[in-house]
């Protein structure tokens, strides 16, 4: 399903100082190695622009290495569900519940940012659409909040948000959830089982091949009685779409952030050859600089991948994380 694509800027005359140092651009008309010093401004540029809030409700792109978001079309997301977990941590592989989540132990959490600082001997992924299909989510605990209120048994309903990019469909979007709401959905709301689900406006994104995985970053913040913010970068483009916080009011309960490359939508799975590892970090922001929980068999997710979980690590600081790997 192709999605429009944007054209990145040929250079850029300024960026916040601190971010980037002065380095000459590569012509436009030639491909030249990225050195060291350029990969790691890079990083920095994908880290900041990561954490640099919409000017507004929309959708938006920018290029490196701007800081500023350009105003940008956004698209309808697809009607797929990206469903809740239901193996409650029993199967083997990561996903459907059998995943790490950066759990806080004060306060809420207001942003995360998910990314693959290294990889090893991925070569190839399928999905249910072939080649290079998968999704990253970044995805909140479930809660109960004041969304529920509207559902049967408003005790028993939970709430729950997920930041998506979705690679099949060329699109990243947020998808909100009523689980146990057993009644009729609201009105923009589409039915699944007991649950309803519905999408933010979608911002198109280029298919990014299964190679381009450590310059992947998926970053999503939430701002009560605001707007939630979802950003996407890879390489040197970054993508953006926002929502009402109010939607499932994520910044009152949100204590947990799970994220991942998973299958793309429908519990599927994401197939890695064999001999993949990789690393993924969870980065998490809650005003505290205490080291965030690894918290096991916290997924929330029902989307899979065929990779086994290794050992999870905490560190705190100015930006507080968790780090695991996963391989076959």
């Amino acid at each position: 399903m192709k999605r429009m694509t944007y054209l990145p800027r040929i250079a850029q005359i300024a960026i916040a100082a601190g971010v980037l140092s002065a380095v000459s651009l590569p012509s436009a008309f030639a491909q030249q190695p990225v050195d060291d010093a350029e990969a790691r401004n890079q990083e920095n540029w994908r880290e900041t622009i990561a954490r640099t809030a919409a000017p507004a409700e929309g959708c938006f792109h920018t290029s490196y290495p701007s800081l500023t978001w350009n105003k940008a079309e956004c698209t309808i997301a697809p009607n797929i569900p990206y469903i809740p977990r239901k193996g409650r941590g029993l199967s083997q592989t990561v996903g459907d519940g059998n995943d790490y989540a950066a759990e806080v132990t004060s306060g809420v959490i207001s942003e995360t940012i998910g990314s693959f600082p290294t990889d090893s001997g991925v070569k190839t992924e399928k999905g249910l659409l072939g080649a290079n299909d998968y999704s990253l989510q970044l995805n909140s605990n479930f809660m109960n909040t004041a969304a529920c209120d509207g559902a049967s048994n408003p005790s028993e309903c939970l709430d729950w948000e997920q930041f998506v990019y979705s690679s099949g469909y060329e699109e990243a979007f947020m998808q909100y959830w009523l689980i146990n709401w057993n009644n009729r959905c609201p009105s923009g709301w589409y039915s699944y089982s007991n649950d309803c689900y519905t999408n933010s406006s979608a911002v198109g994104t280029p298919k990014e091949a299964i190679g381009k995985l450590k310059s992947l970053k998926l970053s999503g913040t939430a701002v009560k009685g605001g707007i939630d913010t979802l950003v996407f970068t890879v390489g040197t483009e970054a993508y953006s779409t926002t929502g009402q916080d109010s939607v499932v009011d994520l910044a009152t309960a949100w204590t947990e952030s799970e994220f991942n490359i998973i299958g793309d939508g429908d519990g599927s799975a994401a197939t890695f050859n064999t001999g993949s590892s990789v690393t993924v970090k969870v980065a998490v922001t809650n005003g505290t600089k205490n080291v965030p929980t690894c918290a096991a068999d916290s997924g929330t997710t029902g989307e899979t991948n065929n990779l086994n979980l290794g050992t999870c690590s905490g560190t705190g600081g100015a930006k507080p994380y968790i780090e695991f790997t996963e391989s076959n």
